[in-house]
């Protein structure tokens, strides 16, 4: 028997208390036991996503978010500035020209972040723009953008910012309101520790007025159906309970062990991922890493697809290999959610069994997780 670990950026572990939650008899949703539930989950999404406003949740992927923030806010004809540098920014280009809003693309070298003077610079030529969007962490890259900065170059201007949060969500600091930040899309099976199938929307003032103005076509998606419910501590649609369930037991570990210190333990285990990479004398692929992910270069020689099949497969860890081009040369590993450090060390020497099991000669095995345990011991909380 192998015991299998879980370290890619989503689906991520989910603790137990939110598992046996989930096994509970099921209830109705339309009663005051639903309702109390949910009224205290929304209560915790305000907390985890550092807003005074209101927080959707819908049934679906956090993609169902991120198409909900399109067509709620925009009209076919609209002009959007995206930022692409990754599959997910891609992925917030073809959302948008699916339903015929005009896309200015701002296209970031993959491993790079975009500067706030690109999308400055961009809003100066052209006064059309309606929104920005763009993503907090971008997972194919494992990089992190700078929402603080964008959302002080945006200060003043009338475009919405629009945040792809998903994965970045609890484990990089994304202050909402203090930033200026719009419309937060985030998703229940990366940070917030609970299996897939929800998705949630945070709506600002501007945001809010925005829908009134949009044209595009909606209906489970509807902001405004989903906003008049929540009015009643209630969903347009049957909501996922057991999901909700689960949702209710991890938001509050997430409140008892409090914000600033999960960001902490995030920021420590990413650092300590970064220092185990360079100690087996691998580099890094993102030159602006962030706490939800490290991603690392496949060594020259490594059939880079061969070698997270061989992780997986010979010693039960699940990490994630490159999207689209960088498909087979980059290997990724999620230190996210309900993680601590003996989750990373046993990934990180996972990988360097796995290189020497492969014939990689420049590796030594225990160098990643040596570096890793010093990096962790001289960080200790």
């Amino acid at each position: 028997m192998r015991k299998k670990r879980l370290m890619a950026p989503g689906p991520t572990p989910v603790p137990e208390e939110s598992l046996l939650a989930m096994a509970r008899p099921a209830f109705h949703h339309r009663t005051s036991t639903f309702m109390e539930m949910f009224q205290e989950v929304n209560e915790g999404l305000k907390y985890a996503f550092q807003t005074s406003n209101p927080v959707l949740t819908f049934a679906s992927s956090g993609t169902g978010g991120m198409e909900g923030a399109v067509v709620n806010t925009l009209c076919a004809g609209d002009t959007a500035l995206v930022v692409r540098g990754g599959k997910f920014g891609e992925r917030w280009a073809e959302i948008c020209q699916s339903y015929g809003v005009k896309v200015v693309p701002i296209d970031v070298e993959w491993g790079r972040a975009v500067e706030p003077d690109q999308i400055a610079k961009e809003l100066k030529k052209n006064a059309a723009i309606k929104a920005v969007f763009t993503t907090l962490c971008e997972t194919s890259t494992a990089v992190l953008t700078d929402i603080e900065g964008v959302g002080k170059i945006m200060r003043g201007t009338d475009a919405l910012l629009v945040v792809d949060a998903i994965s970045g969500l609890c484990a990089d600091d994304l202050r909402t309101d203090v930033w200026g930040v719009d419309i937060v899309v985030g998703a229940s099976q990366k940070g917030l520790m609970t299996p897939p199938g929800l998705a949630f929307v945070s709506l600002s003032d501007r945001a809010r007025s925005a829908m009134s103005k949009s044209t595009l076509p909606k209906y489970y998606f509807s902001f405004q159906k989903a906003l008049k419910s929540l009015e009643k501590t209630d969903t347009a649609f049957t909501p996922a309970v057991p999901l909700v369930v689960a949702l209710s037991k991890s938001l509050a570990m997430l409140k008892e062990e409090t914000l600033e210190k999960v960001l902490a333990r995030h920021g420590r285990l990413a650092e300590a991922a970064r220092a185990g990479v360079k100690g087996m004398g691998l580099e890094l692929f993102s030159k602006a890493p962030g706490n939800t992910v490290t991603a690392l270069k496949v060594p020259d020689g490594v059939d880079g697809s061969e070698l997270y099949k061989n992780i997986m497969e010979s010693f039960g860890v699940t990490l994630a290999g490159g999207q689209g081009m960088l498909k087979g040369k980059i290997l990724r590993i999620a230190h996210l959610g309900y993680c601590d450090d003996f989750d990373l060390l046993n990934a990180l020497a996972a990988i360097e069994m796995a290189l020497k099991k492969m014939g990689y000669k420049q590796i030594e095995v225990g160098a990643g997780v040596v570096a890793a345990e010093r990096a962790l011991a001289e960080s200790e909380v």
